[in-house]
């Protein structure tokens, strides 16, 4: 895999390469969406499995491909395993923070949790359910640009790879959510689309800032670290968790982690 990978990307910047790989790790949205042309519901046992996977997949890939590598490159930088730790720590509390800020002012509505945010009735719902979405997504193309800011494909292509897994099921479940509210199959299909096309936004932010100052690899994985573990937390598992079906969900989540550990050695092997 990693051979095939370099012989694609031989010329290519690692900023451009974090870009491009968030731009397919966004389009998995579009293909987890298109069964929505042929079905019209799922059940929310389904449903909550589905997300409780997708959870799974980024909680795995927030250790294994974000905070493990982060500690390690700022060992290396810094010369001492407690600044390492330390940094990665204030990363992953300032990720998280900046983006539990975002969720406050930016107006949004999610499906089963209903509007967050300012309020304002000027917006359609229609822009409230991509305005959320969008804040879900957008750690994520984050993730991927910084994977492969400092050249590493083995571990940008785990983030890849596990991001695009994550966002299969998701796609299918914003789609299906939408019909149930009123709107189009096609209506569905593009809003999914168009939600994970949101995440190159974050692979040009991350493979940016990485390229131009790359000491600044550790506190970029954690501050994305940081970002995807509160999409996980405030976002996905209560979504999961409200119509009885928490073990399921939990289940899910336990396979989708397990999942995307083996890929990541089976990735970085």
């Amino acid at each position: 895999m990693l051979e095939i990978a370099s012989a694609l990307t031989a010329g290519l910047s690692p900023f451009w390469i974090g870009v491009i790989a968030s731009l397919i790790a966004g389009a998995a949205t579009g293909l987890g969406a298109l069964p929505v042309f042929f079905i019209r519901t799922l059940s929310q046992r389904l449903q909550d499995s589905l997300l409780g996977f997708g959870a799974g997949v980024m909680l795995a890939a927030t250790c294994f491909a974000l905070l493990v590598p982060g500690i390690e490159s700022g060992e290396a930088l810094f010369g001492s395993e407690l600044t390492a730790v330390l940094v990665v720590a204030l990363g992953v509390l300032i990720g998280a923070g900046i983006f539990f800020v975002l969720n406050h002012l930016v107006p949004h509505e999610h499906f089963i949790k209903g509007p967050e945010g300012l309020r304002t009735r000027k917006l359609r719902r229609i822009w409230l359910f991509i305005a959320a979405i969008a804040l879900h997504n957008l750690p994520e193309g984050l993730a991927v640009g910084v994977g492969f800011g400092d050249g590493d494909l083995a571990r940008g292509l785990t983030l890849m790879f596990g991001i695009a897994l994550q966002n299969l099921p998701e796609g299918l479940v914003v789609a299906v959510a939408l019909l149930s509210v009123g709107y189009s199959r096609s209506t569905a299909f593009w809003v999914a689309l168009a939600t994970g096309l949101v995440q190159p936004i974050g692979g040009v932010i991350g493979s940016g800032a990485v390229a131009l100052v790359d000491t600044l690899l550790p506190f970029a994985l954690a501050f994305a670290a940081g970002a995807m573990l509160f999409v996980i937390s405030d976002e996905i598992i209560p979504e999961t968790h409200r119509k009885g079906f928490e073990r399921e969900a939990t289940a899910s989540l336990l396979i989708g982690f397990v999942l995307m550990m083996v890929l990541d050695v089976a990735l970085e092997g």
